[in-house]
């Protein structure tokens, strides 16, 4: 797999600066019951990392200390992870929100069959990957039969209540282009997954999160084999948008990896761009200052291109 950090050290990136810090995002390592050809983490069935017990149970002592808002649970699948039921019910009576980044497929493993019995229970909110409302697009990404199970997981949360008005329950979907292109305009493209997804399989959500591809990890060594690298970071540049900069969620979140270690974001994360120090978590329990600067690499154009793409989609409703 090519490395793609050289080709985005060097960079004329705007300079950003963390503000408050509201929300932990935490990775809980890179075992997935997929492999997607877009995935920025590189997960897989085949990844044994994964976060040790004495780390998991800082999470709802930093949660506390620092008064936190939300807790962002990623892989991998998060839910494969054997302390992720505890971390979630722990963090959950403190009246933190949590966040678990959901592939749908998980819901339907050996051993997960009550799964989203328990997240509605713990009025966890979900944000559930679905590239696209067609079956022959998301097979292509990620594997025959994923479809299907992933409209079987949807239905599954909408029987629970989840997407439903009063509920309580939010249910987000999110789109990634297919290749080296921009997500189309979230607002027109969440219209269409509603409609389509209702007409054809009774299905309801809340909101869709159109986001870019990142160029690092497994993404990124695609372009780089086929030659289209350069281009797609030309795109990026182009269609950045400097009033994405003040929206961008590494003003208010630090990420975790399964190692403990912190970092600027998700994506620093996965090409190894820690917080100097380098900082870890039982570092957020003493009382720092985290409001410092942000390091930045050309990667973060693909979250200010256009609309615009942070975790929780773009960043201009225009």
């Amino acid at each position: 797999m090519h490395n793609t950090l050289s080709l985005l050290q060097a960079t004329d990136f705007p300079a950003l600066h963390r503000e408050r810090l509201t929300t932990l995002q935490v990775n809980l390592g890179y075992r997935c019951n997929q492999t997607c050809l877009h995935c920025h983490v590189n997960a897989g069935p085949n990844r044994t990392e994964e976060m040790a017990d004495a780390t998991i149970e800082l999470i709802p002592r930093v949660l506390a200390a620092r008064g936190l808002s939300t807790l962002d649970l990623t892989g991998g699948a998060p839910e494969l992870h054997p302390r992720f039921r505890w971390l979630v019910e722990a963090v959950r009576r403190l009246g933190v929100k949590v966040i678990d980044r959901c592939n749908l497929t998980i819901l339907s493993e050996p051993g997960q069959e009550d799964l989203a019995d328990f997240l509605a229970a713990q009025g966890v909110e979900i944000v559930a990957s679905l590239p696209c409302y067609l079956e022959d697009n998301v097979d292509g990404q990620r594997g025959k039969g994923v479809f299907e199970r992933s409209i079987a997981g949807l239905r599954r949360l909408n029987a629970l209540g989840y997407g439903k008005p009063g509920s309580g329950l939010s249910l987000h979907l999110v789109f990634n282009p297919t290749g080296p292109h921009l997500p189309p305009g979230q607002t027109g493209l969440e219209a269409a997954y509603k409609q389509e997804l209702q007409s054809r399989y009774g299905i309801v959500f809340n909101h869709l999160y159109t986001l870019a591809n990142m160029p690092i990890l497994r993404f990124g060594s695609t372009l780089v084999s086929k030659g289209t690298f350069g281009d797609y970071m030309q795109l990026l540049k182009a269609s950045h948008n400097p009033d994405n900069l003040e929206q961008v969620m590494c003003r208010e979140l630090v990420s975790v990896d399964w190692r403990g270690r912190l970092y600027d974001c998700d994506f620093n994360q996965m090409l190894g761009l820690p917080l100097p120090g380098p900082a870890t978590l039982a570092d957020l329990l003493a009382n720092k200052d985290f409001r410092q600067p942000i390091q930045v690499a050309d990667h973060c154009y693909g979250c200010t291109a256009g609309q615009g793409s942070s975790c929780g989609g773009a960043l201009d409703a225009v």
